[in-house]
């Protein structure tokens, strides 16, 4: 509990923060009352601060309503967020959260809200652009994030649970679902799971992404989204979102496969344009796996399974090459790795200028020197291409440690070894349960119903109840 000596409480404070100079300690002298206005100059607005505070100070002449001071300062301060405190602990909780602490002799302090505005203004969705439908992206303060979806999403049934994680962080974590859909064993299997974190440290949604996720070397189980709209969508099926403070993106769960190829232009465009759509991405998604593994397939031990003038062609462009298809691969795919993460890295101005030195002068040099053949770098080029579609960077990395496995398997036993392969490819993605549900739904356990709008999309349909989410409908 707070000392009722005002200078024995602020001297315990100050020494608890350790003298940090971004706390600033004002002391106001009245008549019969002595006061101390603590906060953080990093955290908090001084504007705020002069009209929620400093100003009704000011006004502070009468005699009897400075003897009931604390009473007088909360009914008076037109702020919504004020209220009583009276340990230490909460002291340094608000302090660090943007609060002005008002400390009188009464042992009795004063919490006023008077945050800075840290965070960007909404803008455009940078990761996950769409040319139709809204524009708007959440941001770093998870209080604006929810704004954004309640805007989408006016119901009573909409809950939002606010939990604390982080032994020194204190991140705002909400639990956001819509009560009447979603299924109360995914809430429960959730809060769980958060209980054993809450003592880590979280600096953003991916730390609690890496912890609830069970599984981290595959096809991501938890889906990181920037866009309101998809987010409102997603609960109106009876999913669970996850919003973080500090963090523009929301986790979505349960993910499945299939979700990864759906955008959310899908909505706002014709059901035939998005069916086209839909099907390039599961053929650039095939193609992105299995092309390089194929052309090694077929020139190390399936040659028949090709036309003899190709074939012919093939040897010919690799006569003068000293390397081993799968080392050839692997060499390309190496240099196109390091070619997109220098663009990613470098400012915009010079990363067009690496990736056109990269893709024309090193691949034709490359291929002059002999050190990888023609189609090889058609084939990587394809491949890479392919590999753009997808946004999401833990796909993007699935992708690409599935490619290299294929690479693997065709090499050592050619056409039989993708055959092998995409069996035990299909085996670990059945094995996959995403809070419970099966990840390759609504192939595997097969639901007619849901598949109409996974492989194509024949009609407006998202937002109505989702069988997949009711157990007894799962059975069926």
């Amino acid at each position: 509990m707070l000392s009722k000596d005002l200078d024995i409480c602020v001297d315990k404070i100050k020494n608890d923060l350790h003298q940090n100079p971004d706390y600033v300690y004002k002391y106001i002298n009245l008549k019969n009352n002595n006061l101390c206005l603590i906060y953080n100059d990093a955290l908090c607005a001084s504007d705020k601060i002069d009209n929620f505070v400093l100003k009704n100070l000011s006004f502070l002449k009468d005699e009897k309503i400075r003897k009931n001071l604390p009473d007088y300062l909360y009914n008076s301060i037109p702020n919504n967020n004020i209220k009583f405190i009276y340990t230490y602990e909460d002291i340094y909780e608000k302090l660090q959260t943007g609060f002005s602490i008002i400390i009188n002799k009464y042992s009795t302090a004063l919490a006023v809200e008077t945050k800075k505005n840290l965070t960007r203004s909404i803008t455009e969705s940078k990761v996950e652009k769409t040319v139709n439908g809204p524009k708007d992206a959440f941001v770093e303060d998870y209080l604006v994030n929810i704004g954004l979806i309640r805007r989408r999403i006016k119901s009573k049934d909409l809950i939002v649970e606010k939990k604390t994680l982080g032994k020194h962080t204190k991140t705002a974590v909400s639990i956001i679902y819509m009560n009447d859909i979603v299924e109360k064993k995914i809430i429960d299997e959730v809060k769980e799971r958060l209980a054993t974190i809450s003592e880590k440290d979280i600096m953003d949604s991916s730390y609690i992404r890496s912890s609830l996720s069970k599984n981290k070397y595959s096809f991501p189980m938890i889906e990181m989204t920037e866009r309101p709209d998809l987010t409102s969508m997603y609960l109106l099926e009876g999913k669970v979102c996850i919003l973080v403070d500090t963090s523009p993106f929301a986790l979505i769960f349960p993910t499945f496969f299939v979700d990864f190829f759906h955008s959310p232009e899908d909505y706002y465009q014709k059901p035939r344009n998005v069916s086209f759509t839909r099907i390039i991405r599961f053929i650039a998604f095939l193609v992105a796996i299995l092309v390089p593994a194929f052309y090694i397939a077929i020139t190390t031990y399936n040659h028949e399974t090709i036309p003899l003038t190709l074939l012919v062609n093939f040897a010919a462009q690799r006569s003068g090459v000293p390397f081993p298809a799968f080392f050839e691969a692997i060499l390309m795919i190496i240099t196109f790795e390091i070619l997109k993460e220098s663009d990613i890295r470098l400012p915009n101005q010079m990363g067009s200028a690496i990736s056109i030195l990269g893709g024309i002068i090193l691949g034709e040099a490359a291929v002059e020197a002999g050190i990888v053949s023609p189609i090889m770098v058609i084939v990587i080029a394809m491949t890479a291409i392919a590999n753009l579609i997808f946004s999401h960077v833990d796909v993007v990395n699935a992708i690409r440690m599935w490619r290299i496995i294929f690479m693997i398997f065709a090499s050592l036993l050619g056409i039989v070894g993708i055959y092998f392969c995409s069996f035990l490819f299909i085996v670990i993605l059945s094995s996959y349960k995403s809070f419970g549900k099966p990840y390759l739904y609504p192939f595997a356990p097969i639901n007619f119903k849901v598949l109409k709008d996974s492989l194509i999309r024949l009609k407006n349909n998202r937002g109505e109840k989702n069988p997949l989410l009711v157990n007894n409908e799962v059975k069926k």
